[in-house]
């Protein structure tokens, strides 16, 4: 079996390249905008990520694209780009949605013990 057979060595299911991918400001922009639109070009995406050059915004598409944040649809000499809804984004927020849910049945816990808690007079 050839890693290309492998669905582990596909690109975009390494959830660390995901939290690589999400850990620059620049590149968490460019998702917000794609999560706007349906789809983009690099040089729509370009014109409103104005922070960095069209080079810049090119290289953060392509480590988008290597975490499976994006995919990459061509059309004649354009590159359109849109958020990868099954790759490595559904991974990422289902691990958050576990960590949030698991901090707030926490947070509900100690909540609930408190208020179970009699409360002291500060006289006595």
């Amino acid at each position: 079996m050839s890693p290309s057979d492998d669905t582990s060595f596909r690109v975009g299911r390494d959830p660390d390249l995901a939290f690589d991918a999400l850990a620059d400001p620049i590149r968490r922009q460019i998702l917000a905008v794609l999560s706007e639109t349906e789809s983009c070009s690099a040089g729509e995406l370009a014109e409103q990520i104005t922070t960095v050059g069209r080079t810049a915004v090119s290289t953060h598409l392509r480590v988008l694209r290597t975490a499976g944040l994006v995919q990459e649809r061509r059309e004649g000499r354009y590159r359109y780009y849109s958020i990868e809804p099954g790759g490595a984004a559904a991974d990422v927020i289902a691990l958050l949605r576990t960590l949030f849910r698991s901090s707030l049945d926490d947070a509900r816990s100690a909540a609930e013990d408190s208020a179970a808690r009699p409360v002291r007079d500060a006289a006595g």
